[in-house]
């Protein structure tokens, strides 16, 4: 019984490995799909409020991926926004000068003065006259003279007043607010920068390999949610002998073949390694030569990359 079994199994094998050398390609080698996977997060932390995406699904550039709780910074952009406001509004107020009301306030202050400055003026006509008279002191005619100096000086300040009151405000007034309201454009930019943070949409079209958190969780700054794998982001590794290596270059097609692809992928070599992946731990020589392998990398096109999965093991074929 043991004869029985023992000769057919040795037959087999001998088939097979004869077989399986008559079908050697030199020309094939192995390989697996590998994804550069994208990581989008925030640079705010919050709750996450809404997921707009599911793993496995395919989303276009610029869609919404997914929304963190933002009150805050909402709060904190219309604060700056008003500010703004402010700071502008104090700038035409300055560069306005007075309003009309407060102008006609100081002209009407002003005839008040004249007024009052003709009395005085004519008062101290006439106590002059009395004094070289003899019918009034010395003192009375001090007295009109200094309310008619007082009352003629009070028209000379109302008069400049008038005029600044038509002025704008001083040239470094104005400069100052100026800064006052590039600062608070400054407030306003980083503010809605903070808020748009917290609405993350896809970069680029791809593939929601997988999300990370649930509605409702708080997220830190910089953590994951969301991992997407665009189409350019999917390549093929496959490992050649260095006496392969040296009839390759970059743009060189390489046709992939997988279990359950309808037909031969095509990809273009985009890098090849410049060092051996693995060496001998002696002294090179004619046979540790070739134990010497080196990394090549190819990149299928977009519409085929749908095709391939990251793991997946591949037959690659030189053309």
């Amino acid at each position: 019984m043991i004869r029985l079994h023992c000769a057919p199994l040795s037959l087999l094998l001998v088939v097979a490995v004869l077989s399986g050398c008559s079908r050697h390609n030199n020309n094939e080698y192995q390989g697996y799909i590998e994804g550069e996977f994208v990581y989008l997060a925030s640079s705010q932390s919050g709750a996450l409020t809404q997921l707009s995406v599911a793993r496995g699904q395919t989303v276009q550039a610029n869609a919404p991926l997914f929304t963190l709780e933002s009150a805050d910074e909402t709060a904190a952009l219309q604060q700056a926004q008003q500010q703004l406001a402010a700071a502008r509004a104090q700038l035409a107020d300055i560069e306005t000068g007075k309003r009309p009301p407060e102008v006609d306030a100081v002209r009407a202050q002003l005839a008040q003065a004249l007024a009052n400055a003709r009395k005085a003026s004519l008062q101290l006509t006439r106590d002059e006259a009395q004094f070289h008279a003899g019918g009034i002191p010395k003192a009375q005619l001090d007295d009109s003279r200094a309310n008619a100096d007082a009352t003629a000086a009070q028209v000379r300040e109302l008069r400049n007043q008038v005029q600044v009151a038509r002025l704008p405000g001083r040239s470094q007034q104005i400069a100052a607010q100026n800064a006052q309201i590039a600062a608070a454009q400054a407030t306003v930019a980083q503010a809605q920068w903070k808020l748009d943070q917290k609405r993350v949409n896809a970069p680029a079209d791809g593939l929601v390999y997988d999300t990370l958190y649930r509605a409702g969780e708080w997220v830190q700054a910089g953590s994951p949610v969301v991992q997407m794998l665009p189409p350019q982001n999917v390549k093929v590794r496959i490992f050649v002998p260095e006496t392969v290596v040296g009839r390759l270059a970059t743009g060189r097609t390489l046709l992939v073949h997988c279990d359950g692809c309808a037909a031969d992928i095509p990809t273009r070599i985009t890098y090849i390694s410049s060092k051996a992946e693995y060496t001998p731990p002696v002294i090179y020589s004619n046979e540790s030569r070739a134990k010497l392998v080196f990394m090549v990398e190819a990149h299928p096109f977009a519409a085929d990359a749908s095709k391939l999965h990251p793991g997946q093991p591949v037959t690659v074929t030189l053309q």
